[in-house]
């Protein structure tokens, strides 16, 4: 029996493994710590649905259908305007979908697909039964305000607004007090001097008073408000980050980089931040959750976004102006006790995932 060896054009070698990806231990730890945390980790799962849900409020409270068909074509209210002539009316204006002329006109040759509530957050329905702000029924589940508009609309389309201006306003301060800190830290002397009196300056400023002022000279708006509050704001991690870059600026590793001949700012982002980070992850859902509060509270001074802009703030100025009307309190202090738990627990599940004393 003859066993013919197979020909080969070289070496035989494995196949090359699949390369799989894979957290570092540190950051596997991590996870693990913040999943022990039931609250924590069930809490974030809680907001990040809620939050994704108000992200397509268009789809689910508008007073546009979602899709028409009509003589075969496809329209899109909720995303274009479309005139009343599009669906054989005699209007170049934009087409009213809720004016039985217009829905009769469809009906004809087409048909319309609605979202579950058909109020937007502005939509005022002269329909009601009763006086606004009306109790709560069937076609409004929440009540209306005083402004006879969906209280269920604002609440949804203000959940967005809300943690929206939060993330934003928080991500830009994280950004600029982390940069801060780090730039104190690591140099010290005059410019941690200078730094720190800067810092005492702008902590003295009253904050209601200063949007008093720019409201005089400017309408504020989403961005504007923004812009103002990040004056005050990026300084809540400037403390933290700049005692984590004094205690690691003597460090061993950062001696021996030095005599290396690294850069300081390879120096500072490279090997002191990511150990300095560790302190200031636990503060930033923290500081998501007084964003989220100092909003609500100048939406209730009526120093907020300006009007047509969803609020829960001034969802509670209603209830707080109309005492006798319980659903407006109820859903704007169920709205508010129900998102600022989550995020306190979701930054305690961090505090422990970033905890070095914490075994998995």
């Amino acid at each position: 029996m003859n066993l013919e060896t197979p020909v080969t054009d070289g070496p035989l070698t494995p196949a090359p493994a699949r390369r799989r990806f894979q957290l570092k231990p540190i950051t596997r730890r991590r996870w693990y710590n913040f999943k022990a945390n039931r609250r924590g980790y069930w809490s974030l799962w809680i907001f990040l649905t809620l939050y994704v849900v108000s992200l397509f409020a268009e789809l689910i409270a508008n007073d546009r259908p979602i899709l028409v068909r009509y003589r075969g074509d496809l329209y899109v209210p909720v995303l274009a305007a479309y005139p009343e002539t599009a669906f054989g009316g005699q209007f170049e204006t934009e087409a009213d979908y809720k004016d039985p002329v217009v829905q009769d006109l469809i009906d004809r040759h087409g048909w319309m697909l609605w979202p579950p509530v058909r109020f937007s957050h502005d939509t005022i329905d002269f329909d009601i039964a009763e006086p606004a702000p009306s109790p709560p029924s069937p076609d409004h589940v929440f009540g209306t305000d005083t402004n006879a508009q969906d209280v269920f609309a604002k609440l949804l389309y203000g959940f967005r607004t809300s943690i929206t201006f939060a993330l934003i306003l928080t991500a830009l301060s994280s950004a600029i007090g982390i940069a801060a800190g780090a730039i104190q830290g690591f140099f010290g002397g005059w410019t941690d001097l200078l730094f720190q009196r800067v810092i005492e300056i702008l902590q003295s400023l009253p904050v209601l008073y200063l949007l008093i002022i720019v409201a005089s000279f400017v309408e504020p708006g989403f961005f504007t408000l923004i812009g103002v509050l990040l004056l005050v704001s990026w300084m809540s991690l400037v403390q933290v980050v700049r005692a984590e870059f004094l205690r690691g600026r003597n460090l061993d590793y950062v001696r021996a980089a030095r005599a290396l001949g690294l850069s300081n700012i390879r120096i500072m982002f490279k090997h002191i931040l990511p150990n300095a980070m560790v302190a200031a992850m636990t503060f930033i859902p923290f500081n998501l959750n007084t964003a989220i509060v100092l909003l609500a509270i100048l939406d209730f001074l009526n120093f907020g976004l300006p009007s047509g802009y969803p609020s829960l703030g001034e969802l509670l100025l209603q209830a707080r102006n109309n005492l006798h009307t319980p659903w407006l309190a109820i859903s704007g202090f169920m709205a508010m006790a129900v998102l600022l738990p989550l995020l306190i627990f979701i930054g305690e599940a961090v505090r422990d995932a970033f905890d070095p004393r914490k075994a998995t």
